[in-house]
């Protein structure tokens, strides 16, 4: 090596440990992503990662954590163990008591939440359960979809039902077992109610109340980390948006390499029809709804749920803690 190359090479290293970091410098930090399991939530992602968008971002290694429940997701998320998560209605709980910045939408979870029950244990309809327990996850998409279902047939879910707070597959094994008599779900938990519990019935899905109480899910980040990694988040966005105009224009196609790389499982069919029983919309409509207020409407929607209930008080309202603008910008829109 020439002396000039040395001193170089001697004067880069000395600035490195200036900085207080190894003389080898590291490569970047991976993206720590957690999500929840379902079609709703991780379509776009699995098909961004699996398609090359966010390598074409530039994005930096993306490591993978799954968790059952949404609460669970937050949790880690402000605890630091995750930098940014994509889950369903909790999207709505706790970034509205500061923790965590909502910035990306996923799609509104048009039939993914449904309640199910025993119709040999004296059940079979909404009315019918007055008096009676039901398993769920508080705080979730299956949770606030409960609420509706019942505040439409003249229930109060905190007063005319027991509501037993599970983790989601604890709720469904309840169920199947019969040690509860309902349990109010979402997809894909559907399958396994289907499959061991055969005369079980499907009442009704959130479907039916749309959109009056319609259910979004989405991407949230870490406060300090939605602080300082905004170029960042604007790559995830745009290798989502990428993924999520394929996923709209060649359903069959996209589903089929999911089912095929992250759902060997679950038979094709049946994750087509979790397919369907979310409502996407293309990148543009999407980014004009985030412009005039339409998923902030939503967004709160499901909030005042959290106050009805008594879940929180005084909660952030959709305009400070959900971010319309990162996916614009960063679409040049």
């Amino acid at each position: 090596m020439k002396r000039r190359d040395m001193l170089k090479a001697a004067g880069a290293a000395a600035a490195v440990s200036a900085l207080g970091l190894p003389s080898v410098v590291r490569a970047q930090a991976p993206l720590r992503v957690g999500y929840v399991n379902t079609l709703a939530v991780n379509a776009q992602m699995w098909l961004a990662e699996s398609l090359g968008y966010f390598k074409r971002e530039k994005l930096p290694n993306v490591q993978y954590t799954m968790f059952n429940t949404g609460p669970e997701l937050f949790q880690a998320l402000v605890g630091g163990s995750l930098d940014v998560l994509s889950t369903g209605a909790v999207l709505s709980n706790f970034p509205a008591r500061g923790q965590g910045k909502a910035f990306l939408i996923n799609s509104v979870e048009y039939a993914t939440a449904q309640l199910w029950v025993h119709p040999d244990m004296g059940i079979n309809s909404i009315a019918d359960l007055k008096g009676k327990t039901i398993a769920t996850t508080i705080g979730t998409t299956a949770h606030v979809f409960l609420h509706r279902a019942l505040g439409a047939n003249n229930l109060n879910s905190l007063k005319d039902v027991q509501v037993v707070n599970q983790r989601m597959p604890d709720a469904v094994t309840a169920f199947i077992s019969r040690a509860v008599p309902a349990v109010a779900l979402w997809v894909p938990f559907n399958l396994q109610v289907r499959s061991r519990a055969p005369n079980a019935k499907m009442l009704v899905d959130a479907s039916k109340y749309y959109p009056q109480a319609a259910i979004v899910g989405g991407w949230a980040a870490r406060n300090d980390f939605f602080e300082k990694q905004r170029p960042t988040l604007q790559s995830l966005a745009r290798a989502w948006s990428s993924a999520n105009e394929y996923l709209i224009s060649k359903p069959d196609e996209a589903v089929a390499l999911i089912q095929k790389e992250r759902f060997q499982g679950v038979p094709l069919a049946d994750l087509q029809e979790q397919y369907k029983a979310s409502k996407l919309f293309p990148t543009k409509e999407w980014i004009k709804m985030y412009k005039d207020g339409t998923v902030g409407k939503w967004l709160d929607q499901v909030t005042d749920f959290n106050v009805e209930i008594g879940a929180m008080r005084d909660p952030l309202k959709a305009a400070t803690y959900f971010d319309a603008t990162l996916l614009p910008q960063a679409m040049g829109a």
